[in-house]
């Protein structure tokens, strides 16, 4: 599976805790020590973020990564990866 994939995956999921969580981007990246531009790239996927970026978001929603078989990719995760 690529990897880059794997990572929006994450950001998605990551996205859509804080909007169950009631938070706005500020706001969770406040809590994360992070600022909202960083936020904001995690909950998109840019493969430049560090692993730190991630754990911080993730301990800031108190969740935690858990390694899962991936599953194949939907039609609309491969045509998202060809834009």
């Amino acid at each position: 599976m690529d990897y880059s994939l794997l990572i929006t995956r994450l950001g998605i999921q990551l996205r859509e805790k804080r909007i169950n969580r009631g938070l706005t981007q500020a706001q969770l990246a406040e809590l994360a020590g992070l600022t909202r531009y960083k936020v904001i790239a995690v909950e998109k996927g840019t493969l430049s973020v560090g692993m730190i970026a991630y754990a911080r978001v993730l301990a800031a929603l108190d969740c935690e990564l858990s390694v899962v078989p991936a599953t194949m990719p939907t039609l609309e995760e491969l045509g998202d990866l060809f834009e």
